[in-house]
């Protein structure tokens, strides 16, 4: 993923730990706006979080931040 979504990804999993703790979940669709204005970064996101990780539905957010941050 490119360094924005990336930063995006992070912002958002720091954002829901702050607000509601380390064992808050999210799915992948937590990074976009409820329209899907860009269906390439869903695409691309979502082959990240199915695809080459298998990962569940939710996730924990420290796990994605985690993830991310280590150049997952």
């Amino acid at each position: 993923m490119n360094k924005i979504t990336t930063q995006k990804i992070i912002q958002v999993c720091d954002e829901k730990i702050k607000k509601k703790g380390a064992h808050v979940g999210l799915s992948f669709y937590a990074f976009f706006a409820n329209k899907n204005d860009n269906p390439k970064l869903l695409m691309e996101v979502a082959q990240w979080w199915i695809m080459k990780y298998k990962l569940d539905h939710f996730e924990k957010a420290v796990k994605i931040r985690k993830m991310i941050a280590e150049g997952k």
